[in-house]
């Protein structure tokens, strides 16, 4: 462990560098908010993208400007000049310079390959085009960082022309110099041995002046975390990365997971100081992965919904008496939870202890032992508690003396019909019973499972009101049995929420519409119990009966 006074900085690249991952496109509004998150969480250095490239960048440093920015110094980023213009001629470097931030990132080539073949450019040519485009960013007053592209590559392939293109630009003015592993695949004992030599060497040159040291990883091979704590124990002090590991290809390091372990394994001082507010570090990945359209990754460490799930009865029991036992951290030193995983792999001890966490007590229920056995009988017919806990929730409920389901369906029916020129049509019908009486209700719907649900919503809301703002979100059919083909078992899973909550409800058949049918009857079941919602009585409820069909009028809700 490296301990010293000197402060990690953490530079956030989420903007620039994790834009450029696939299926990630941030609005002008969105980089803002963003932006406004990271300064409020401590992030020394925010940058904002690449002036040089795209109008929308543009827009982002202009309007930048109008916002007082509490702890972070914005960056703009872009490339050495072009080999063929001088630096005030140069649009790129002209660009970065018009964006008024305090700091400028430039980007340099350290390897041969890129020079001659993707450049077009002499060995001599590349080292004055980094010299001249740092002395530019210098010469206008702003802190000149310097990103030494495919470092790790370039020093492989020649070791004492990547420390040339370094001494270029630290000798023209830049004050820190950032090593990159662009292509992501540089082993972590190598790493280290590479930034032993480079640091031995620059630093050995007299007269020269001090610079920090910095590190850019990608996680191609997986390392991209692993490396940045390396470097820091080699003696980095600027580490850049992005939220939630966002980038292209594999992405970049997880500035997330980097904060979280330089905060809480190591005695290194950072900045944000101390890490920021940890307990906030869920909510912010969470944030900006909503903001970036992108459904949290529940494996994420420290910050995914399992980063602290135990599913195995050993685990859970152990965890149920002393929490560290299979825990690196506390959950909540950053903002997260420990969960109890009910499943066919869980014991007493998993079942009993999520139950309380629900609210929900056993004693005098149903005995843990017995409800661990039904649960890994259910999950061996293909039911899975652990992605529907509102399911297991009912389980239980339905064990509690006096408790009465609100509603029990009799019989349905769904018919799909597909004719030449016409939509296809499908058509559910569902009798229900509800406080002895049965109602016999139909709807049409895009497809079978909208008209089942329908016609089920149809008859209930005459008793309880409060289906009217439950709405279906999600809709998941696993296949449990792929070597039965069309005859397979299947398992689906219902999203649901009312505006004040979510929950997921299950059901599992060899018939889809079964299935679909357990999860939906599960659903409306949760809400009303959870709402608290009394039965509406008959003489507050309207029906009109038209052939044959008994169906709420329009005081009962929309049909």
């Amino acid at each position: 462990m490296t301990t010293t006074g000197t402060p990690v900085i953490l530079y956030d690249t989420t903007l620039r560098d994790g834009t450029q991952g696939e299926n990630i496109t941030l609005s002008l509004a969105d980089k803002l908010r963003i932006a406004r998150m990271l300064d409020e969480y401590g992030f020394p250095f925010i940058e904002g993208g690449w002036p040089g490239s795209n109008p929308k960048d543009i827009e982002f440093f202009a309007a930048a400007r109008k916002i007082r920015w509490e702890r972070a110094r914005l960056a703009a980023f872009g490339s050495t000049r072009h080999k063929d213009r001088p630096p005030a001629d140069d649009p790129n470097l002209r660009e970065l310079v018009a964006a008024e931030t305090p700091v400028i990132t430039i980007f340099g080539k350290s390897w041969l390959l890129h020079v001659t073949e993707v450049l077009g450019a002499t060995p001599t040519q590349n080292l004055d085009m980094i010299a001249d485009s740092i002395g530019f960013i210098a010469d206008h007053g702003r802190e000149a960082v310097y990103d030494a592209e495919h470092f790790f590559d370039g020093y492989r392939a020649d070791r004492d022309y990547a420390l040339a293109t370094l001494r270029a630009a630290r000798d023209a003015g830049a004050r820190t110099l950032v090593l990159c592993d662009t292509n992501g695949g540089t082993l972590t004992d190598e790493l280290s041995r590479i930034l032993g030599d480079v640091r031995g060497s620059l630093e050995r040159d007299r007269g020269a002046a001090a610079v920090t040291w910095g590190i850019h990883t990608h996680n191609d091979a997986e390392l991209a975390v692993a490396n940045s704590i390396a470097a820091v124990q080699a003696g980095v002090r600027h580490v850049q990365a992005t939220i939630n590991g966002y980038g292209e290809r594999c992405g970049n390091a997880n500035m997330v997971s980097i904060l979280a372990t330089l905060a809480l394994k190591t005695s290194n001082e950072l900045s944000p100081a101390g890490g920021g507010d940890l307990a906030a570090l869920t909510e912010l990945s969470r944030s900006v992965a909503e903001i970036a359209n992108q459904a949290p990754n529940d494996y994420q460490p420290y910050v995914g919904r399992s980063a602290f799930a135990h599913k195995g009865g050993v685990h859970g029991a152990a965890v149920a008496k002393v929490q560290h036992s299979y825990q690196h951290v506390d959950p909540g030193a950053v903002g997260n939870a420990g969960r109890l995983v009910v499943s066919e792999l869980g014991g007493r001890a998993n079942t009993a202890i999520r139950a309380r966490q629900l609210g929900l007590e056993l004693d005098g229920v149903i005995d843990p032992r017995e409800l661990s056995k039904l649960i890994k009988r259910l999950e061996h017919e293909g039911l899975a508690f652990e992605g529907a806990e509102a399911s297991f929730e009912l389980l239980i409920r339905r064990h509690t003396p006096g408790y009465a389901a609100p509603f029990r369906i009799l019989d349905y029916t769904v018919l799909v019909e597909q004719r030449e020129g016409r939509e296809l049509l499908a058509e559910g019908t569902v009798k229900v019973e509800v406080a002895g009486e049965v109602l016999h209700t139909a709807s049409d719907g895009n497809g079978p499972v909208n008209a089942l649900d329908g016609a089920l919503r149809k008859a209930l809301r005459a008793f309880y009101p409060v289906l009217d703002g439950v709405h279906l979100v999600d809709y998941k059919v696993r296949i449990l049995d792929g070597t039965s083909a069309t005859a397979a078992r299947t398992r689906v899973i219902i999203d649901s929420q009312d505006g004040a909550r979510t929950w997921s409800t299950m059901g599992s058949d060899t018939n889809i519409i079964a299935a679909s049918a357990q999860a939906l009857a599960d659903s409306l079941e949760y809400a009303i119990w959870k709402s608290g919602a009394e039965l509406r009585r008959r003489d507050e409820r309207h029906f009109t009966t038209t052939n044959g069909t008994h169906e709420p009028a329009a005081t009962g809700g929309p049909a």
